[in-house]
């Protein structure tokens, strides 16, 4: 499965943004979900995880509360709704599909696609 996510841009602190991950495959809807994001000199960072039918999500301490993951699996797309953004959650984020293993390690994810950069002024 290929996999392109968007979305990402310029806000203020407050703000909001969405993120989307388009997929292509047929199996999309087979395959378990995250978001990753990884800001300058750091380590990629889980943000987010969906299992295949959208009934279970997980999500990193930093974000809980304000960011929601979803799905649609007829569009073969998943989303991340960004709110009460902070300038920490500034870095490139990640969409991320076929986890075997704990959702919140990035070696343990099959399927990556190029980042989209988040970036939040104070």
């Amino acid at each position: 499965v290929q996999l392109q996510a968007s979305g990402g841009g310029l806000v203020q602190a407050g703000g909001s943004l969405t993120l989307s991950c388009a997929a292509s495959g047929r199996s999309f809807s087979n395959y378990a979900l995250g978001w990753f994001r990884q800001a300058p000199g750091k380590e990629r960072e889980f943000v987010a995880y969906i299992n295949w039918y959208g009934s279970n999500t997980d999500y990193a301490d930093s974000v809980k509360g304000r960011f929601t993951i979803s799905r649609d699996n007829a569009k073969n797309t998943m989303y991340l709704q960004m709110n009460s953004l902070k300038p920490e959650d500034t870095a490139v984020y990640y969409c991320a599909a076929s986890v075997s293993g704990l959702i919140y390690q990035t070696s343990n994810y099959r399927y990556w696609g190029p980042g989209t950069q988040v970036t939040v002024s104070s």
